[in-house]
């Protein structure tokens, strides 16, 4: 970095008292996201042994832009197989299939986000969204919300129409550069999440090379182990919740909450 860079760096005033940040299963854009699916689904039994050499095989260990026609198999059955699962929530009722359908791993998931055309059954952990929905529309909630009519549209959550441009291909040197400068950062992850599986996110906290401080063990509420941490140098924190999902909070909000306490506290998990 030139002279002139650092002297720039030296004249920002944060417009924030900024000590560190948390994310929950994050998204990161890059590659880590999408290619440990393959090896997740195979360590909790979705895909066989045979299937998962035969992808080690033929794809060379990239499970994302099949190069070949076997990789291209292979990822297909895989698809197939994986398709029968609830994806943020694997022991969770797929009650929603169909909304989607996948070419191989690198398409965006966008269950989690679209309304369902269908009105899911009470079983369906995605009902809530449905009602959400519903709420969000109806004319009470807009007045007491101060919505001016005819001002907006109809709602819809996280609405995909809305012109939208990714520009940054990745954000895990974002994570790099704030946690090289001495902002904590909590990481976590549910660990029955195949959208961003909890091996994903730990291989790109792992890509920093700092050194660990507290080496991997379980972390506890009420007697009983809540999950898994490792914590490394430079004030990174890496914890999964056991049985959450892709938004653990929804699935496990006892045990997040617990674990963000001790972590703004600043205590051990």
């Amino acid at each position: 970095m030139g002279k002139a860079s650092l002297l720039l760096l030296s004249l920002v005033v944060p417009r924030i008292n900024l000590k560190g940040y948390v994310v929950g299963n994050p998204v990161t854009g890059s590659d880590y996201d999408d290619n440990f699916r393959v090896p997740y689904a195979h360590g909790v039994g979705i895909i066989s042994d045979q299937l998962y050499e035969a992808a080690i095989r033929n794809c060379k260990g990239s499970y994302i832009r099949p190069t070949d026609k076997m990789c291209a198999r292979v990822l297909n059955t895989f698809q197939n197989l994986v398709s029968e699962i609830d994806l943020p929530q694997i022991l969770g009722v797929n009650c929603i299939r169909g909304m989607l359908t996948h070419k191989f791993l690198s398409e965006e998931y966008t269950q989690l986000s679209d309304p369902s055309p269908e009105q899911p059954t009470l079983d369906c952990f995605a009902y809530r969204y449905y009602l959400c929905n519903i709420w969000a529309n109806d004319d009470s909630t807009r007045e007491a919300l101060g919505v001016k009519r005819g001002t907006t549209g109809e709602f819809i959550r996280c609405k995909k129409s809305i012109p939208y441009a990714s520009e940054v291909p990745s954000s895990i040197k974002y994570h790099f550069n704030l946690t090289s400068r001495g902002y904590r950062a909590l990481v976590f992850s549910g660990d029955h999440d195949l959208v961003i599986p909890f091996l994903s996110t730990h291989a790109w906290v792992r890509s920093f090379n700092f050194s660990v401080v507290d080496d991997w063990r379980a972390w506890h509420l009420d007697g009983q182990a809540a999950g898994f941490t490792i914590t490394y140098a430079n004030y990174i924190t890496f914890a999964t919740i056991k049985g959450g999902g892709h938004v653990s909070i929804e699935h496990r909000p006892k045990e997040c909450l617990a674990m963000a306490r001790r972590w703004l506290d600043n205590e051990p998990l």
